[in-house]
């Protein structure tokens, strides 16, 4: 068995067994959001267009040329602005989508084909560059209603086990050879970490897991658990370490990926992959890593999934999460608010802030946050080469027949994606939890 980093090839995959998803698979995830999507009204596209084009010249920051229907163009914002794009509007119901749906309307024009923009990441961009007073809006109104309504949310049903894994596989299931088509070949499906700006993308999703591995002190002597298995990355990246790791996962095309990716690498030794709902987890662990899976928690979860890491813990262990967070000032009302993401793209998710996190830890746990790292230009420059490469891929990905719909979803997320990380609406951290008896034995001293 291996048992370097050096002399272990774990991300080679030309014996790969890849399944076309197959319509029906890529078509649930729209067919979810189609479900909870409200008709736009038949009347009041005109005065859908003049509200739309008085929001338009309230623009400031950056521009937008606009290319309306009837061929009239017109720049909203200032004309010398460096940051800028063009929309060509295809149909009138992109201005009544947009002006009665928020970004959902933005998301759902563009993915009907109502208006196009060969730059969807400037677009939106400006949007948000010039929103704050809105986003402010928002934040005072969700300060004052939350604490009145919060408590009777807790009361709702919970999308629970079934629902988490329904939610799950409408994004994850769609095919692992969708997913390799526009990831790098270590099929990381999180924000890599770039050395610097000509790092392969491949080399720096390797550099994510160790920077993370290395935060922990990873080694032989340590029993890991992984909350979030993706296809394995990281796992395998683990065992190659030298000690057992233990990684679990709701999605079946996922598990099916990492086990073969096991085998391959002939790491099933120490590598054990379950199928098992992070509420079902149970052991002592000496380090828990858990990358980009907090999202998929409720955030009235966030006590009991803070407590089972807890449980799972060893007292002196410790715990290296990636987070997806939005700001600490937007929380509130993020956490209440649907937008294009949670509709089209990760029902049910949730982004937590790293306040609400150390709120939880204090009041229902013993954990400690030792460390934070912001990564959140890391996560854009991922995005964007992703992006790329979806685009370069077009062909290919036509083949396992996906529609032009289901393109223009995904070209609009990743962009979507990437203007809000070059903008701070959202945040990518590497977070360090420790135990109550944890100490730090000069390990915090080292460089990362």
């Amino acid at each position: 068995m291996s048992s370097t980093l050096d002399d272990i090839t774990i991300d080679g995959d030309e014996t790969s067994a890849f399944s076309a998803p197959g319509a029906a698979d890529a078509r649930r995830l729209l067919a979810k959001a189609d479900a909870t999507t409200i008709p736009l009204p038949t009347k009041g596209a005109r005065a859908a267009r003049m509200a739309a084009t008085a929001l338009l010249r309230r623009i400031r920051d950056g521009r937008l040329d606009v290319v309306d229907t009837d061929g009239a163009a017109t720049c909203y914002g200032d004309p010398d602005a460096a940051l800028g794009a063009t929309i060509v509007v295809r149909d009138g119901r992109a201005w009544t989508a947009l002006v009665t749906e928020g970004s959902i309307g933005l998301g759902r024009g563009f993915i009907e084909g109502w208006w196009h923009s060969d730059d969807p990441t400037t677009v939106v961009r400006v949007i948000i560059n010039n929103i704050g007073t809105l986003d402010d809006l928002r934040a005072r109104v969700a300060a004052v209603r939350n604490p009145l309504t919060d408590p009777l949310r807790r009361l709702f049903p919970r999308r629970g086990r079934e629902g988490n894994r329904d939610d799950i596989a409408s994004h994850y299931d769609i095919g692992n050879a969708f997913f390799s088509l526009f990831l790098d070949e270590t099929l990381s499906y999180s924000s890599a970490v770039f050395p610097d700006a000509t790092t392969p993308l491949a080399d720096a999703s390797r550099h994510k897991y160790d920077r993370l591995l290395d935060k922990l002190d990873v080694g032989p002597a340590h029993d890991l658990l992984e909350i979030g298995t993706g296809w394995g990355g990281l796992a395998l990246r683990a065992a190659a370490r030298g000690g057992p790791v233990t990684s679990t996962t709701i999605s079946s095309e996922q598990l099916a990926e990492a086990r073969r990716r096991v085998e391959q690498a002939d790491l099933a030794e120490r590598v054990t992959l379950l199928d098992h709902d992070w509420r079902d987890l149970d052991g002592r662990f000496d380090r828990i890593v858990s990358i980009e899976m907090i999202e998929a928690v409720d955030w009235r979860d966030y006590p009991a999934f803070f407590s089972t890491l807890e449980r799972c813990l060893a007292p002196d262990g410790m715990i290296g999460m990636q987070a997806i967070c939005v700001p600490d000032r937007r929380y509130e009302a993020a956490k209440h608010t649907e937008d294009f993401i949670r509709r089209f793209v990760f029902p049910g998710g949730m982004l937590p802030s790293i306040a609400v996190i150390t709120r939880t830890l204090a009041k229902h746990t013993r954990l400690q946050l030792l460390d934070v790292e912001d990564l959140s230009a890391h996560y854009a420059e991922t995005l964007r080469r992703w992006r790329t490469t979806f685009d370069t891929n077009l062909d290919e990905i036509a083949l396992l027949d996906l529609d032009d719909r289901f393109c223009r979803l995904w070209r609009f997320y990743l962009a979507y994606c990437e203007a809000g990380f070059l903008e701070r609406q959202c945040t990518v951290n590497q977070l360090v939890l420790v135990g109550p008896d944890w100490r730090p034995d000069g390990l915090a001293l080292r460089p990362h």
